[in-house]
């Protein structure tokens, strides 16, 4: 499968999106001759070839008012400009003539773009129009865009689609993002990085974000929008070929990381087309071998309880040759700490092993046996589109076993034979 990785270790901007895009294949040409369907006059756009940290990729500048004389056909190579309306990044977002979400919705609606290009962008603006609402507290479509309503924003979000579009379509994967920290001025006043629409983009998408050491914003808000639109997992690469390698570059030079967004376009193997389901879960762990069984049967009665995912016990041989127990508790990511918590509180651990690790599951869904005692719901699990496992659900035999007096095994067994017979 066709797929693009980006790897966000010096974060995102509209104009490294579009950066990279073109040092990976998009075709200057094509993508100006598809940007003047939105007919926006008085802008030209500049990519030249430059260096960031040694690292030689392509800068791409969108060029407003007087500089539009030259019109949209600069395609020079070896230097670059600095003008006052960019953004310290190279995402150039803080203008007055913005526009309204409402307003560039219609732009790019009326516009002879391709339908998948017009439904992308504008589901890009959407999500900075949705977090924009909520820190204003407007409807979306009353959203003014301060900071990615000028046309060179309006570039970059449509740009990127049609390079995504004319690079094939290709499935968008990501490393975990990377923030810097400090403070901007943006147009909410001097806020702390990352910039308010940043936060709220990533939070509304669920991504985990993580800041560094450089005291600049690195990922923008139309970074932030591409990035939750598009990509489709974050974390490292996994079973890919890469067949082109691309940078697009930031405006400053960064003191300790290269200010660049390095795209790479390669192809996935089959093992990731499967469609099954994936997360991440934490797996904690302690040692016991003075635990009493009371003790353990009570803990994990409470950690189902409270929500894990699963509880498990097994022998262990212990230093001073005592016998012992792992405790194994699986829980969501994000409920490490209150697991890790109840092992300290209601075990006799006196610590904790913890780390991630990521389930690949078969698709799940509910079915009936029709059995001659009674209904049974049977748990299916499928694998691209073939049922490779199907068992009846526990609760569901032993409800009706209690109903009919009979044995929890008997029932069971007819659930499996009704489930055979029909299929």
């Amino acid at each position: 499968m066709k797929t693009l990785y980006l790897d966000l270790f010096s974060g995102i901007s509209g104009d490294m999106m579009m950066g990279a895009l073109l040092d990976v294949g998009l075709d200057f040409d094509h993508l100006t001759s598809e940007l003047n369907k939105l007919h926006l006059d008085d802008y030209h756009l500049h990519v030249s070839r430059a260096k960031r940290a040694q690292i030689e990729g392509v800068k791409f500048d969108v060029h407003l008012g007087h500089h539009a004389a030259k019109k949209d056909h600069e395609h020079e190579h070896g230097h670059s400009h600095h003008h006052e309306h960019e953004h310290e990044h190279g995402d150039g977002h803080e203008h007055e003539h913005g526009r309204n979400h409402a307003e560039i919705k219609q732009l790019i609606q009326k516009s002879e773009l391709s339908e998948w290009v017009r439904e992308k962008a504008v589901a890009v603006f959407n999500r900075v129009a949705v977090a924009e609402g909520k820190i204003h507290g407007q409807s979306p479509d009353e959203v003014h865009f301060h900071e990615v309503g000028a046309v060179d924003s309006i570039i970059d979000i449509v740009g990127a689609c049609i390079g995504l579009e004319f690079l094939g379509k290709p499935r968008v994967l990501a490393s975990q993002p990377t923030e810097g920290t400090g403070w901007i001025d943006c147009a909410h006043g001097r806020f702390p990085i990352p910039a308010p629409a940043t936060l709220a983009i990533l939070a509304a998408r669920g991504v985990a974000l993580t800041q560094c050491e450089v005291p600049h914003e690195l990922i923008t808000p139309t970074g932030a929008a591409l990035l939750a639109e598009f990509a489709g997992e974050f974390g490292p690469m996994r079973n890919f070929r890469p067949d082109r390698i691309g940078f697009g570059l930031g405006l400053r030079d960064n003191p300790t990381r290269p200010n660049v967004l390095r795209a790479i376009l390669g192809q996935t193997s089959a093992i990731l087309e499967h469609d099954w389901e994936s997360d991440t879960i934490a797996v904690l762990e302690t040692n016991l071998d003075d635990a009493t069984p009371e003790i353990l049967g009570q803990f994990m009665e409470s950690a189902l309880a409270a929500g894990a995912l699963d509880v498990t016990y097994a022998p262990a041989h212990m230093k001073k040759n005592r016998p012992g127990f792992l405790l194994t508790v699986l829980c969501a990511e994000e409920d490490a700490d209150k697991f890790s918590e109840m092992i300290l509180r209601h075990t006799t651990a006196f610590g904790v092993r913890r780390h991630l690790a990521e389930r690949r599951k078969l698709r799940r869904e509910f079915q009936v046996a029709r059995t001659s005692f009674g209904d049974v719901t049977m748990k299916i699990g499928r694998l691209d589109g073939n049922i490779l496992q199907a068992a009846p659900e526990f609760e569901s035999c032993r409800k009706l076993a209690k109903q009919k007096n009979l044995p929890l095994r008997q029932v069971y067994e007819a659930a499996i034979a009704a489930w055979n017979n029909a299929g």
